[in-house]
């Protein structure tokens, strides 16, 4: 991947760590969140997850990080898309 070198913070809600990465503004919205859960340890499947930019979901998630809008320094999360019931 080619592009500009972006400095991102992305929080993994579930297991709330915040992910410090520096990736290509070329790279998709799914590869972020699929290196963001690798780094925190998730092992569930990305597919069960969504990204939010600005309290937002991006819902085209083959969209790069700088089409959708994110700034160097900027913060995304990643969290289920269906909640999980308490035991």
């Amino acid at each position: 991947m080619n592009g500009t070198q972006m400095p991102l913070r992305v929080m993994v809600h579930e297991s709330w760590d915040e992910i410090a990465m520096t990736v290509p503004d070329t790279t998709t919205v799914q590869e972020l969140k699929r290196r963001a859960l690798d780094a925190a340890r998730v092992t569930d499947a990305a597919a069960e997850f969504l990204v939010k930019f600005r309290g937002a979901e991006v819902a085209d998630e083959s969209r790069t990080v700088a089409s959708v809008g994110v700034p160097a320094e900027g913060a995304l999360i990643v969290l289920r898309r269906r909640r999980r019931p308490v035991r």
